[in-house]
């Protein structure tokens, strides 16, 4: 029984990006009360299918799960190649650090198109409030939030797109980073 719930809950979170609130876990499986719910939760978190963050609020155990590693494939002239199952890697392991510090951004915009993230891609962001010359950040800039490059020009920092179309923002009041880009996530 709690496996079906288990299913809705994580339904719920691969539709909206985010885990439902003990109210939405009510709807969702049909459960009368919210002791219910707690119970429940109590049940998935003992036996580690769910877990919750240093604030009490839940987490998946996994986000994108295991996939096998099936082999390496030519980028340049073609190869013969057989299928063998080399690995599996968990990408929630390889992509995310910090799970409590890390959460998904959807791009809007193509300042950043030449390092790769264009629009409607998400980017994997972990928080910080500093990062290293280079880093791709999430930074709050006078008043407004952006995601560029991190530069330092004469001791002071910059932001920097990488699309020759847009010009660096050089702070007049404040910068503030927030998060650095751990990764892009891209759907064809």
């Amino acid at each position: 029984m709690d496996t079906s719930y288990l299913r809705e809950i994580l339904q719920f979170y691969r539709s909206r990006w985010r885990m439902p609130s003990y109210a939405e876990i009510m709807d969702i499986t049909g459960l009368r009360s919210k002791d219910s719910v707690f119970k429940l939760v109590e049940r998935l978190v003992r036996r580690g299918q769910l877990k919750k963050d240093r604030r009490g609020r839940l987490i998946p155990t996994t986000v994108l799960g295991e996939i096998k590693i099936l082999g390496l494939v030519e980028a340049g002239m073609p190869a013969t190649a057989e299928e063998e199952v080399l690995d599996s890697i968990s990408l929630d392991d390889y992509l995310i650090r910090d799970r409590e510090q890390t959460y998904l951004l959807r791009v809007k915009g193509d300042s950043m198109k030449d390092a790769g993230i264009v629009e409607g891609d998400m980017v994997i962001a972990e928080r910080a409030t500093v990062a290293k010359e280079g880093e791709i950040v999430i930074a709050e800039v006078d008043g407004g939030w952006t995601m560029k490059y991190f530069r330092m020009k004469k001791g002071k920092p910059y932001l920097e797109p990488a699309n020759s179309a847009y010009k660096p923002i050089y702070p007049e009041d404040e910068l503030t980073i927030t998060a650095i880009v751990r990764g892009v996530i891209r759907k064809y």
